[in-house]
């Protein structure tokens, strides 16, 4: 579970601006978590196994960010949610709203049976905030009334248009310290154009699988 790589690492200390030492411990602490277990407890079986890696980067970039808002779309059993709410529990700050259900499509077999924010245990929701209704017009809503994010996390599905929209969307809302992520950047062309409209190379936070892109609104022009 904690086999990262030690690219995806020197962009999390790129990202938040923290040395190696601070990160070495946020590791530390990973290490201790009961966190896996527990999502194994909940239903994250096989079909999460390989996206172990990536929740424990999620978990260090809101350790090392300590992102006062954070937001997040796709949710359906809550994997990802779970690993940021552990972190900005640790950090005893921040909020997180998430937009769901997501869809299925492109997942592992076996997501399509699980519910709506299944893994995420009852001592991590304090913090969060889930939002029914996944349409262009309630992420506008949440964005509206969501000023200054921080952390942004794009895990919408393959939809390129769907895609396209919610990373333009989130790019305007981020602060001036943000970050925007994106889950499944090999499944259309939606974060490579994207990357391409900042004057950039396509920005990868982790190659995967699934790949995971990732850009510093103080990276890009704005």
């Amino acid at each position: 579970m904690l086999y990262l790589r030690s690219a995806s690492l020197q962009k999390i200390s790129q990202l938040a601006r923290v040395n190696d030492g601070e990160l070495g411990r946020f590791r530390r602490e990973l290490r201790g978590s009961e966190l896996p277990d527990t999502l194994l407890a909940r239903g994250a079986g096989l079909a999460f196994t390989r996206e172990l890696p990536q929740g424990a980067l999620l978990y260090l970039l809101v350790r090392a960010m300590r992102p006062a808002r954070v937001v997040e779309t796709g949710v359906r059993p809550g994997y990802s949610t779970a690993w940021i709410l552990a972190g900005l529990e640790e950090n005893r700050a921040g909020e997180l709203i998430s937009l769901g259900p997501g869809t299925v499509a492109g997942r592992s077999t076996g997501v399509e049976n699980v519910s709506v924010g299944q893994f995420v245990p009852p001592t991590l929701r304090s913090r969060w905030t889930l939002a029914l209704g996944n349409t262009e017009g309630r992420l506008r809503e949440i964005l509206a009334t969501t000023p200054h994010v921080d952390l942004f996390l794009y895990d919408n599905g393959p939809d390129a248009a769907r895609a396209r929209f919610e990373l333009r969307a989130a790019w305007d809302a981020l602060s001036e310290r943000g970050v925007l992520l994106a889950t499944h950047i090999d499944a259309n062309g939606a974060w490579s154009d994207f990357c391409r409209l900042q004057g950039l190379p396509v920005q990868v936070l982790d190659a995967g699988p699934p790949p995971m892109g990732a850009l510093a609104v103080r990276v890009a022009p704005r």
